[in-house]
């Protein structure tokens, strides 16, 4: 399966991104990707560049989003769909924690 995902470039504290289709198992340093499709720079907010066209056709072959992206090209009106909520998965840990301390709560 295809995903249209973020691939950190740049220094050592001062990160950008491209936006890569590749292979969704691959690892996104792995450098395998297929194709640049834009680049997101965090730090600056008018040097966000999309291949508008690149990426539609990406997503009409079957490409699916990972989450960030999504929400950069909601953003951008480059597609309309609903922002997904990131957050942090909580660790197994506490997890665990929570489900012992419902299991004793109920």
């Amino acid at each position: 399966m295809l995903i249209i995902r973020l691939q950190r470039v740049g220094r050592k504290n001062d990160p950008s991104f491209r936006i890569v289709v590749m292979e969704s198992k691959r690892a996104a340093k792995s450098g395998a990707f297929l194709e640049i499709l834009g680049s997101y720079n965090p730090r600056r907010k008018d040097t966000v560049a999309f291949k508008r066209d690149r990426i539609l056709h990406w997503i009409n072959n079957g490409a699916k989003l990972s989450a960030t992206v999504n929400n950069l090209l909601v953003g951008a009106k480059i597609i309309e769909r609903a922002k997904i909520n990131v957050v942090r998965v909580p660790n197994k840990i506490e997890e665990k924690g929570a489900s012992a301390l419902s299991a004793t709560t109920a």
